[in-house]
């Protein structure tokens, strides 16, 4: 019950109202169970009037005195009015407990995707790239409803406790010896049954992590289907999730034969228990019939809603452990918050610098000491072979990694002195390997952003060179481009990227290989595009092609972690050979 006290303490209110409202429930609900017993010496009585039959002692006599003192005078039907009536009032407070467990179940799985969503965007750019993207989805999916789904249990395991409490305290009043031999058994029962509440919580603990791997290779093979099925090894993929899936299956058999045997089990040893109650109050502990048939009532309702109490005790141990999960995902990426970096909100107007800039990745030196100047209004090429830390140094300026040595200036001031947020702002980037949302074009390219308007998405796409392509889609803009832009070739998906950092309005755009799969008509639109912006925005082109060389106001080579100005050897063997 360690998770219903965690979030307990997150919702306060609402765990207080719905323990309230079962509290009142079970009382008024109690009250009314202690009117059977008159109602049952009145049946049985020979005398029909009202009256006859009155118990002289006991727990009836307090209810009699209880209802005399408000005017309600002993009858069968009187009290038999007072038990409905006490019985829809229960309902009513049992609703309100009901309605307000599902509405926190509710927030409880809307709370933990936001949380979750805001701390791994919040996180370190490093967090990212240890983290399976298929193994965060499936959090933010299966294991989300999981746990809300654990707190229901929780709750429902909560509910049948307060009513077998109910149940036991009116039976104390009735017997004290049958209640204490019947709780002997109940306790004596819960212990042997505990051993497949057990079982089932390692059965969900071991779903829990079969689903987050079986989703990170999902992802993969998904991500990987088309060279798979193109080269016939698409049976690789499928031999790599059979392996989870098996196992997964086996995990939740286990579950499934556990639930099943405690319900099962469940059933006779509470029968038997309730019979041997009946036997001790007819022989063992003679009892006159009302009361023995009021105790077989409150016995077999307490040890039903015992045995549905540790049934749904055992839901929770099921799901339990995806709530922890998540916990553990959210406090990692928590722990590895990015930093916000400074106050000071900076718009570029002269140059970005890297001065003096080293960077080591797991003790190996990706580059030491490199100075590059990019002019507010020029364009900047970086040449370098696969390896080199090109698209290292991209991560640099814009704040996804910090140097170990050196720093990053925005017009003379350092990085670490400026908002993050209000930097990357002024950024447009273009990534070598272009994502696109399974979206329409024209949401690829505001990305959300409703101060983006439709003229400045078509001058956008007439720049990036787009408008032929896309005026020639079913919809124009508002084609669905498929998942990950699917339905484009390359050179379409990364035109849309060009047009996407283009709409925003950058200070700083950085193209990262983002002309490598066009044409030379379309890289030639592109070239025009940039022509344009030279005197308007600082551009860095990380490129091996000669067009983007040509246009650049520097050309500088990467090369084993030395910086330079690359020269015409250099570039015709990096043009040549392609990186």
């Amino acid at each position: 019950m360690h998770l219903l006290w965690h979030i307990g303490r997150r919702y306060p209110a609402r765990t207080i109202f719905m323990l309230a409202a079962l509290m009142v429930a079970g009382i008024v609900e109690g009250i009314g169970l202690t009117a059977l017993l008159p109602v049952l010496n009145l049946a049985f009585s020979t005398a029909p009037e009202a009256g006859a039959g009155t118990p002289d002692h006991g727990v009836g006599v307090h209810v009699i005195r209880a209802l005399e003192v408000v005017g309600i005078v002993p009858t069968i039907g009187s009290l038999l009015g007072v038990v409905v009536t006490l019985i829809l009032v229960k309902s009513v407070f049992v609703l309100l407990a009901d309605k307000k467990v599902g509405y926190t179940v509710a927030h409880v799985a809307t709370d933990l995707r936001l949380t979750m969503l805001r701390s791994f965007i919040a996180s370190d750019w490093s967090y990212f790239l240890n983290q399976p993207i298929g193994s965060l989805a499936n959090a933010i999916a299966t294991e989300v409803m999981r746990a809300a789904q654990a707190y229901l249990y929780g709750a429902m395991t909560i509910t049948y406790l307060i009513q077998a409490a109910v149940y036991s305290l009116v039976a104390l009043l009735v017997s004290w010896k049958i209640t204490l031999a019947a709780y002997g058994g109940a306790v004596l029962v819960v212990l042997v049954l505990s051993r497949l509440v057990r079982k089932t919580k390692r059965a969900g603990r071991r779903q829990t992590e079969l689903l987050q791997s079986l989703a990170a290779r999902l992802v993969d093979s998904l991500q990987s289907v088309k060279p798979l099925k193109s080269m016939g090894r698409d049976d690789l993929a499928d031999r790599l999730l059979e392996y989870d899936a098996v196992k997964l299956n086996h995990a939740l058999r286990k579950q499934a034969y556990s639930k099943a045997a405690l319900k099962g089990l469940q059933e006779p040893i509470l029968t038997l228990l309730v019979i041997g109650g009946l036997f001790a109050t007819l022989v063992i502990w003679p009892m006159e019939l009302p009361t023995v048939m009021m105790l077989t009532f409150l016995l077999a309702r307490f040890l039903g809603q015992l045995g549905k109490m540790q049934r749904q005790y055992q839901e929770l141990g099921a799901c339990e452990s995806a709530y922890w999960s998540l916990q553990a995902k959210i406090a990692e990426a928590d722990r590895l918050r990015e930093g916000e970096g400074g106050s000071r909100k900076l718009d570029l107007t002269r140059e970005v610098c890297l001065d003096g800039v080293s960077f080591a990745y797991d003790g190996n030196v990706v580059f030491a000491g490199i100075d590059l100047t990019i002019p507010a209004g020029g364009l900047v090429t970086v040449i370098g072979h696969s390896g080199a830390g090109k698209t290292t140094m991209v991560d640099l300026l814009t704040g996804l990694l910090r140097p170990s040595a050196g720093r990053v200036l925005i017009d003379g001031v350092p990085l670490d002195e400026i908002d993050l947020r209000h930097w990357r702002r002024q950024i447009g980037y273009v990534p070598q390997d272009t994502v696109l949302l399974h979206d329409t074009i024209r949401n690829n390219i505001i990305i959300g952003n409703p101060g983006v308007t439709t003229a400045e998405v078509e001058a956008a796409v007439r720049a990036a060179g787009a408008s032929e392509f896309i005026a020639g889609m079913p919809d124009g803009l508002d084609t669905v481009v498929g998942e990950r832009g699917g339905k484009l070739s390359g050179g379409q998906r990364q035109r849309i990227a060009i047009a996407r950092a283009l709409a925003h309005r950058p200070r700083l755009l950085i193209l990262d290989e983002a002309t490598s799969a066009l044409d030379e008509d379309s890289e030639a639109a592109v070239c025009r595009t940039l022509t344009g912006l030279k005197g308007r925005i600082a551009m860095l082109a990380i490129s091996h092609r000669p067009a983007l060389a040509e246009l650049a106001d520097e050309v500088w080579c990467l090369d084993g972690g030395v910086m330079s100005p690359a020269s015409g050897r250099q570039l015709t063997a990096e043009v040549r050979c392609g990186g």
